[in-house]
């Protein structure tokens, strides 16, 4: 692995890495299994036999020297950390991404403008590593994970650091996008190629719960190969396993037996609340009584978990799908084919007279006390020997070195687990757990702080034990035109070669108006000051005045008196 990760990382700066994993491990099914075929109509429903599944972890952290960059600092600091976990059955291969994060430390390494970032390098390097190690024949490979933005995932505090730059929620999606586009569209990197190498179709998915087709695609790289190696929409029925063998599952199979359920996923929770609200007698016969299709799954998930916190999320898949097996054209011997005058001669096998045609293919059994013994000692067999005797005490044994349990076979029919695809540091699932849990509890806020966690992390995690790999970039770094720098040594971006200017017109022809053409203002007089004048006037709002005859005089009070005496 250090060859692939020193073929991305800029040249000359140096990182250490550390890998973890554990060994594959029997766990759940990822898909919830079909209901059997019952052929009595009376018959209750029964889920078939769940895809036996394995499952390995994978971590891999990145750490700078601190001391060459700021040298009143000493030691280690991780700056980045990916967490994967490697589904693997008898059909495929599910490499899922759990979690991603950095610390914003690698503003130390001072990395010039234009240089790739390495962590997206570090993320497609691995994933590419894993898949390269992980392969088998005719068994295709699938790469998925959840896009949500947060501001820190696995290292606590690393958000007040002022480096590290947190992206929005639709930064992220196309950020993701981007780091598997170069699984899907190929890279100048061999490690990355080489993963895509002897493959029948790889295609990338997307779908953003809440958008259509038409807002979704802004989140796809730009690229004339993208519009035919990525699609708008889920690869679900293409990863399922039931889909591919009709004739044991069946034609129809619901959409709970098509979406896989991830630990800490959204769609698991979402789909844990489905199962919950729907009687098993249904959900085995017709699905979920809300989602009966797809469509309308992702139209719910538009406003389930974490879709619906305001913030946009993104379902990716990268779907490696592998050649079929080629067919057997070869005819067998003839002599091992029997004719039909030989497999049906009754001379060549005979028969005793002593047994009847029914009697071939059934046996009597023996009497019921004969096969109630049978059972008593074959019970007796599995009974366990209760403890008798002196109890002797023993002392107890101190743990000096990890004593995890290897699986006995690297390869079989479910898993492939070589060697060169092991972490640095395997562990079972206890201590995997220990270590991550133990990231969790750190801080890195502060530089300082941070050299102490990190120092801390990487000795209790192998138990004071050295380990770690080396890595010194060997990618180029990209060459700054003469015209970026100046003498007074500030960067001027000057773009005069790169605008065009307008030609000037040569022998332009002026348009003359003839004089028919011309018409000139006409003079003012009197008459038009006065015509002016009453326009004036007439825009102006009128005041409605009445006559003397209209206004009605109210009668004083003293008139009033004189009157009525």
């Amino acid at each position: 692995m250090s060859k692939e990760l020193s073929r991305v990382l800029p040249k000359g700066t140096n990182f250490e890495a550390y890998h973890l994993s554990t060994p594959p491990t029997v766990t759940d099914a990822l898909f919830h299994p079909p209901a059997q075929e019952s052929t009595l109509e009376s018959e209750e429903p029964r889920p078939t036999k769940p895809l036996r599944t394995y499952c390995e972890k994978h971590f891999l952290a990145l750490s700078i020297d601190a001391e060459k960059h700021k040298p009143e600092s000493h030691g280690q600091v991780l700056a980045f950390g990916l967490e994967i976990y490697i589904y693997t059955t008898s059909y495929s291969t599910t490499i899922f991404v759990a979690k991603a994060d950095s610390t914003g430390y690698l503003s130390l390494l001072d990395i010039p403008k234009g240089t790739p970032s390495p962590i997206r390098e570090v993320t497609v390097a691995f994933i590419a590593f894993l898949i390269s190690t992980r392969r088998r024949p005719f068994k295709k490979v699938v790469v998925n994970l959840f896009a949500r933005a947060q501001s820190q995932y696995l290292f606590p505090g690393s958000v007040k650091n002022g480096g590290k730059h947190v992206l929005d929620d639709r930064g992220l999606v196309k950020w993701w996008c981007r780091v598997l586009n170069a699984l899907v569209g190929g890279s100048d990197i061999n490690g990355i190629n080489k993963a895509r190498e002897d493959w029948f179709s790889i295609y990338g998915y997307l779908v953003v719960p809440g958008l259509d087709e038409y807002e979704a695609r802004s989140f796809l790289p730009r690229s004339n190969t993208n519009e035919m190696t990525w699609r708008l929409g889920d690869p679900l029925r293409q990863m399922s396993p039931y889909m591919a063998h009709p004739g044991l599952y069946g034609d129809w199979i619901p959409p709970r037996c098509l979406i896989p359920t991830y630990p800490d996923d959204p769609k698991a929770r979402f789909i844990e609340e489905l199962e919950e609200a729907t009687p098993t007698k249904t959900k085995l016969l017709k699905g979920w009584t809300t989602s009966r299709t797809l469509d309308e799954f992702w139209e719910m998930m538009a406003f389930r978990q974490e879709c619906s916190s305001g913030r946009l999320t993104g379902f990716i898949w990268v779907v490696f799908d592998a050649k079929s097996p080629p067919r057997s054209t070869a005819r067998p011997d003839a002599t091992a084919l029997p004719t039909p005058t030989a497999s049906f001669n009754a001379s060549d096998v005979p028969l005793p007279a002593t047994l009847a045609p029914s009697e071939l293919c059934y046996t009597a059994p023996g009497p019921p006390d004969t096969i109630r013994s049978e059972l008593i000692a074959l019970r007796r067999k599995r009974a366990k020997k209760g403890l008798r005797g002196r109890i002797v005490p023993r002392q107890p044994q101190i743990k000096t070195h990890n004593r995890t349990k290897f699986p006995d076979r690297i390869s079989t029919r479910y898993y492939y687990w070589p060697e060169a695809g092991r972490g640095q540091v395997v562990l079972d699932e206890s201590g995997y757990n220990r270590a991550v849990e133990l990231l969790l509890h750190l801080e890195f806020a502060k530089l300082d702080v941070a050299i102490t966690s990190t120092a801390r992390w990487v000795n209790e995690v192998n138990v004071g034990a050295k380990w770690g790999l080396e890595i010194v970039g060997l990618r180029e770094k990209p060459v700054q035109s003469s015209t970026s720098s100046s003498n007074t040594g500030g960067a001027v971006n000057d773009l005069s070669g790169m605008v065009q200017r307008k030609r000037p017109a040569e022998n332009v022809a002026v348009n003359t108006l003839g004089a028919g053409l011309v018409r000139k203002k006409a003079k003012t007089t009197d008459d038009d000051d006065d015509t002016s004048a009453s326009r004036q006037q007439a825009a102006q709002p009128q005041v409605n005045v009445l006559g003397g005859g209209l206004v009605r005089k109210k009668p004083k009070p003293a008139e009033t008196k004189e009157t009525e005496a």
